[in-house]
């Protein structure tokens, strides 16, 4: 039998629990084993003191039968041959040595039933305190928690001191059915007590995105001062804040002990969140109506941000065609006020997006175009608390504006264009194939009209519907190909490169395309497509949006004459050559065959 409890001597605080264990191993008898403790004061010259026993409730001696009744001095059982002396409070008179004596259930003698171990009491200095408390005010989301505290310990042994922030989270019903409310504890960081941070569960992606510190600083008279950053709060992080200080000491068996603690309330945190304050309107509002190159000027104000908390903003125009109905984005400004342009990169040099003053930003279009009617809206990204975001940050809270929709008004305007193929010799390969464009436009002020050409492969089998052309049903057809375009200011763009393609304007309405050296490839049905652009007050040329396709012509090749006398002559020279070869071949073998028989002997 052997009785063993940890090495001494073992160092604890006044005033916080001492728990000793104590456990026997090599016995007979029953499995669940019977405890008695006993203490030897430094004082007592040798003799003992009952303390406590798991079998006797009168085994206590007078200075402890009291605490041993309110469960402050008790035994408590881990398992039937292991249990923990526990004393809730020590007191300095509690110091000396302890012995666990185990009862013999053997039936002849066996070796240690009881071991000893000493406990030393020092005195309790550990403090602890803070500079400031929380108030009830409420804090606004995204804005700078600070929480300060102040501890230390003067003790002559060697202890350690480590501090923990946290915060205790309510509003949970117990299941006793009492219907009281139980509270969530939450470790946000902490200094261990080897000086390391360590943040807590829930806490620790803030930590390494630098958005939670703890540091040690030096304080007053020799205290440790350690103050907890958050950078920027969340809904979440509401709920009653405690800072708390323990006190550790290395036991000679080289485990770490808390032997002192205490937690101080700092108070509680209340915060706003940023979605019931924060406004984005857009100016005009409802509906505006331009003249076509007339500037559009549309305003931003984000509201409900609170001036104490640093926050970055993204802010986009976006615009809904009235055409096509699709979103686009028309421009942006970064936190870092970097404006860049969305989907129409044109508009980079056409317009302008500012920061007019705090909060309030205006996107201007010097002379809008046909293409700029629909519906704009204001998209503002707030990063609260975070000045300049990185990329991968998401935003706190995105809202968008009432939409502003902008109306042009635009002139009408009516083209159509017709094709044609000018009559004129067989096309035949190595000749120029010579294409007509004839375009109509009906409307007022001045115009220029661009015209792309444009080829389709041929089809199976070519079907005219009328003279000089066949109707092309787009929806039965492949996609065609762009072959060359004149563009309203005259500028002439070629899109095959193997083929020699010319293009030209033969009058205000002609436009002429011509393809030199024309080979099989370039058969197929060709086409014109007009665009009508016209001319704002202020000189600037735009898409009035107004097109028209012409019919598909069929361009198609027909043989050469050397192309038609190849095929006989190849198949006559062939002939010739085969009846010349069959004829000396006969006559050969037949001249052989008689001059054979003459030189046979007779």
């Amino acid at each position: 039998r052997e009785v063993a409890l940890p090495n001494g001597p073992l160092y604890r605080v006044a005033g916080f629990p001492l728990s000793i264990p104590c456990h026997v191993s090599g016995y007979e008898g029953s499995r669940t084993q019977e405890f008695e403790w006993f203490l030897y004061r430094e004082d007592s010259g040798g003799r003992q003191m009952g303390v406590v026993s798991t079998r006797d409730k009168g085994f206590p001696y007078t200075p402890f039968q009291a605490r041993v009744r309110n469960g402050e001095v008790r035994v408590e059982r881990d398992s039937g041959d292991k249990v923990r002396l526990v004393i809730q409070r020590l007191r300095v008179e509690d110091q000396g040595k302890y012995e666990c004596y185990t009862p013999s259930t053997d039936t002849t003698y066996q070796g240690n039933y009881s071991g000893s171990v000493t406990v030393k009491v020092i005195p309790d200095s550990l403090q602890i305190s803070y500079t400031r408390s929380l108030t009830s005010q409420p804090v606004p989301e995204g804005a700078e928690l600070t929480l300060t505290c102040s501890s230390s310990i003067r003790s002559e042994q060697l202890t350690h001191l480590s501090i923990t922030f946290g915060k205790r989270d309510g509003g949970e019903r117990s299941d006793s059915g009492a219907g009281g409310e139980v509270s969530t504890i939450r470790e946000i960081i902490s200094i261990d007590r080897l000086l390391g941070v360590v943040p807590g569960r829930f806490y620790k992606k803030r930590y390494d995105d630098g958005e939670i510190t703890l540091q040690k600083r030096n304080g007053e008279g020799g205290q440790g001062l350690y103050v907890m950053k958050m950078k920027a709060v969340q809904p979440d992080d509401a709920g009653s804040y405690f800072c708390e200080a323990s006190q550790w000491i290395r036991d000679p068996d080289r485990t770490w002990q808390r032997i002192a603690q205490r937690t101080l309330d700092i108070g509680n945190l209340t915060v706003q969140p940023l979605a019931e304050s924060l406004g984005v309107t857009s100016s005009p509002r409802g509906e505006v109506t331009l003249q076509v190159g007339s500037p559009l000027i549309l305003t931003c104000e984000v509201l409900g941000l609170a001036s104490e908390v640093n926050s970055g903003l993204l802010v986009q125009w976006m615009k809904r065609g009235s055409v096509s109905g699709d979103i686009v984005e028309v421009a942006r400004m970064s936190p870092d006020g970097v404006v860049s342009w969305g989907d129409d990169l044109s508009r980079a040099s056409g317009g302008s997006m500012e920061k007019v003053s705090e909060g309030k930003y205006s996107l201007k279009l010097f002379s809008v175009r046909p293409a700029d009617s629909g519906v704009y809206r204001c998209v503002v990204s707030v990063y609260a608390g975070r000045k300049n975001p990185s990329p991968s940050t998401p935003a706190t809270l995105t809202q968008r504006s009432d939409g502003v929709t902008v109306n042009l008004k635009i002139k009408e305007v009516l083209v159509s264009a017709v094709a044609q193929l000018p009559r004129g010799p067989l096309l035949k390969r190595g000749s120029t194939v010579t294409l007509i464009c004839n375009t109509t436009v009906t409307t007022t002020g001045p115009v220029q009209v661009q015209v792309q050409w444009l080829r389709w492969p041929m089809p199976k089998p070519v079907n005219p519907r009328k003279p000089g052309g066949v109707q092309l049903d787009s929806g039965a057809v492949t996609p065609p190909m762009l072959i060359a375009a004149l563009m309203y200011d005259g500028v002439a763009n070629i899109y095959v490169n193997d083929s020699e393609i010319s293009i030209d304007r033969l009058s205000a309405i002609s436009y002429r395309l011509r393809i030199h050296m024309v080979t099989v490839e370039d058969q197929g049905l060709y086409g014109c497509r007009a665009e009508v652009w016209g001319q704002d007050q202020h000189g600037g040329w735009y898409s009035t949006g107004a097109k028209a396709e012409s019919n598909a012509v069929n361009v198609y090749l027909y043989a050469r004459a050397a192309d038609l006398l190849l095929i006989p002559l190849v198949v006559g020279i062939s002939s010739a050559l085969f009846v010349g070869i069959l004829i000396i071949a006969t006559v050969t073998c037949c001249f052989m065959k008689r001059l054979a028989r003459q030189r046979a002997p007779k």
